[in-house]
């Protein structure tokens, strides 16, 4: 079985999508059943752009499920870089926390066994006690994030993002969903985002991702499907660096909702988008920082979708 490619370069695309997709098959709009998304995620791993893929983004209660129909494919060579999954909380944090161990023993790549591993665990949390509560439940070696909700007041959402860097877990803000409703406001993000900077918290984003820049889509794969505005990946992960080297709440807004492909432009050094007073750049030093510090991967329930858009753009 091949295993997942390392980017050819290390130019500035490459850094800022290495990894970047965490692919989240099994959940809506795509919504497949396990046999299908597993196949998928093998599939793309063996892909030309597999070095964009990320983690397998999987039900705690569904582990099981994933290793039944996983098993034929997985990497069998414990040299193989082994499948990489990140499990989804149930709700019940000692049920979720058995069957991630069940299933890591069950796959352990240093015993000869079939090459994967749950090394993360994302679940959700509505106040400063309850992200105590969720990190003082999960073992600190299996990486957590904690999904937080972005429509809560500001004040309220920096008092948990604080929390989560208190503890040493990262968090998770959800950018979308099936509905209108289901998307945040642009400075919903930004506070997220701003708070993640100020406390030094790593995050994730989920959801509502799928494009590369914003816009208006369908919001689920079929033809009666309403559309609603969307926002891309590529805007968020370039606010998030705008941020990061000290940009302004402004202009942050104004790029989280840019949604012309020719106010983008990218080379081997840099990615820049043209601002309204000036061209903005984000170097390489800066995406990797980025990429490792700050905002590390987006699920999303496609693979392709971010792949041929990406390339459309230039990026790939």
């Amino acid at each position: 079985m091949p295993v997942r490619s390392l980017p050819p370069t290390d130019d500035a695309t490459r850094i800022l999508l290495d990894g970047i997709v965490d692919y989240a098959g099994l959940f809506p709009p795509a919504g497949l059943s396990m046999a299908p998304a597993v196949r998928n995620y093998a599939h793309y791993r063996a892909g030309g752009a597999g070095w964009m893929l990320g983690r397998f983004v999987c039900p705690a209660s569904a582990l099981e499920q994933f290793s039944e129909a996983a098993d034929p494919l997985l990497p069998r060579d414990a040299g193989a870089i082994p499948w990489r999954l990140t499990a989804v909380g149930s709700g019940d944090v000692a049920a979720d926390l058995e069957a991630v161990a069940a299933f890591n023993e069950r796959h352990r790549v240093c015993f000869d066994d079939r090459g994967a591993l749950v090394d993360a665990y994302e679940a959700k949390a509505t106040s400063v006690d309850a992200v105590h509560g969720l990190a003082a439940a999960v073992p600190a070696s299996l990486q957590s994030y904690i999904e937080l909700p972005l429509g809560a007041p500001a004040a309220e959402l920096d008092a948990m993002i604080g929390a989560v860097a208190s503890t040493g877990r990262r968090a998770k803000m959800r950018t979308g969903g099936v509905t209108p409703d289901a998307f945040p406001t642009g400075d919903a993000i930004v506070n997220f985002l701003m708070s993640c900077i100020a406390h030094g918290v790593v995050a994730k984003a989920t959801a509502g991702l799928h494009h590369t820049l914003c816009g208006y889509y369908r919001l689920q794969y079929d033809d009666e499907s309403p559309t609603s505005a969307m926002f891309g990946f590529l805007n968020v992960f370039l606010a998030a660096a705008l941020l990061a080297q000290g940009g302004t709440r402004a202009d942050a807004l104004l790029l989280l909702a840019e949604s012309d492909p020719k106010a983008f432009e990218t080379n081997d050094l840099h990615l820049g988008w043209r601002g309204p007073d000036s061209m903005l750049v984000f170097d390489r030093g800066l995406l990797q920082r980025v990429r490792q510090s700050l905002l590390v991967s987006f699920g999303s329930c496609s693979f392709t979708e971010p792949v041929q858009e990406s390339r459309a753009l230039g990026l790939v």
